[in-house]
Formats: structure tokens, sequence, C-alpha cells
């Protein structure tokens, strides 16, 4: 019955998003000549003068990270459930930080670029907003799965709530914080293309402005070298992790 129901809702849903075998193969030679043909080979001598955009990019994704890390590490003491004064501020925060994180990026990019226009703090701002989403869910489920026992030690000597949170909450929790704040760095990066497409700035900015102008080599050295900066930041923040935590 449920394999019924699955198979039924399939070729429904392909049927509304007029999805057929038929109009993928056609596509496909199209698709093949404009990678093989116009994107490619890269136009190296463009490169030096991306090496700009692409240290935006960097820069933007790395002070949305520790912005959002150090912002989220506060506002995620009320929003989990073993360190929160009150369940009234623990939903709220929760609701907060949801809808930070459900709202696309690339909403927000644009809802701030009619305020503060077209920049890389557009992007900035944009990247620490979802930052801050993302994190302080996450930093929350980490403090819901601190060893209670060292809290209640200190709750039974007459400790304070904020000499709780410092004493025996934050060294467990560091680890995590860290984790996390390194992967939100590699989102961030992979993130900060779509908002440069907006007007964020950074490489993101560079490929929409050379696919406007039909400069595809162009494109493909700026894409090539997002997948580069993805893949060193990748590596760099796994062997961070391996040391550190």
């Amino acid at each position: 019955m449920f394999l019924a129901f699955l198979a039924a809702l399939t070729v429904w849903s392909a049927i509304g998003t007029n999805f057929t075998p038929g109009a993928l193969w056609g596509g496909i030679g199209d698709g093949a000549r404009f990678l093989f043909v116009d994107l490619m080979p890269p136009d190296t001598d463009k490169l030096p003068g991306l090496i700009g955009p692409a240290l935006d990019t960097i820069y933007m994704s790395f002070v949305a990270m520790v912005i959002g890390a150090l912002v989220a590490s506060v506002l995620s003491i009320f929003a989990a459930a073993t360190t929160s004064p009150h369940p009234v501020f623990q939903v709220g925060m929760r609701a907060f930080s949801a809808m930070l994180r459900n709202v696309p990026v690339i909403i927000w990019t644009i809802l701030l670029v009619a305020s503060f226009g077209l920049g890389k703090l557009v992007g900035t701002l944009s990247l620490i907003i979802v930052s801050i989403g993302m994190l302080v869910r996450c930093f929350a489920e980490s403090l819901e799965e601190i060893d209670m026992g060292q809290v209640e030690a200190l709750r039974s000597v007459g400790a304070s709530y904020w000499q709780v949170i410092t004493q025996a909450v934050l060294p467990q929790f560091l680890p995590s914080l860290i984790g996390w704040a390194l992967f939100n760095l590699e989102v961030n990066v992979r993130a900060s293309t779509i908002v440069g497409m907006v007007g964020g700035g950074g490489l993101g900015f560079t490929i929409q402005s050379g696919l406007k102008l039909f400069q595809y080599k162009e494109v493909s050295m700026a894409v090539l070298l997002v997948l580069a900066i993805v893949l060193a930041t990748e590596f760099l923040t796994n062997r961070i992790r391996e040391r550190i935590i």
C-alpha cells in the first residue's frame, strides 16, 4: 500500500514538474555543449583578477563564522533545556533561531541589499544571520548532551547560575563549539557564492557578472577557484578538528 502511494505521488509530481526522460535526454546535448565548449578551457589569464574576490569570499565566511559562533554560544545557553533559566526562554530562543535558520540566505541578502546596497557588508551580514540560526540549534543540542552530574554537584554547594555555566557547562561544551563552528565555516564558504550572485560580493558576484557578459571562460576559472577554496577549507577544518577535539 505504501509503495503504491509512493509510486503514485512520484508520477503525480513528475507530471506537475513536466519531468520526462525525453525532456531530460533532450537537454543533455545543450548542457554538454555549454559545459565542454563554452566554459572550457578556463581562462587562466583572469586568475590574478580573481584573487581579490576569492579573498573577499574567505573573509566574509570567516567573519560570519566567528561572530555567529560567539553570538550563538551565548544564545544557545537560553535555548537548551539543560541550561535555560526558564522554559519560556528556551521556547522563545528556539523559535528565534528557527526563523533565522529557515529563511534562505539568498532572501536575507536580497532584503539587506535593499537597506545597505551591494557589497561585501551585505554578504557578511547575511552569512552572520544564518550562521547564528544554525549554530544556536547545533549548540543547544550539544548542551543538552552534557553530563549533568557536574552541574548538579556545583548546584548542591550553592554555586550561582553563571558559576555553573562557566565551571561545569563550558568545559564540556567547548569541543562541540569548536567542531560546529568549523563546520559552519565550510557551510559559509559554499553559501557565500550564492550570496555573491545576488549582490553580496566575492566570487559569486564575479560569476554572475561573467554570465551576464557571456565571459564564460572567466566564469569557469572562478568556479574552479570556488571549488579549490571549498576543498582547502574542508581539509584544514578537518585537520584542526583532529588536533583540538
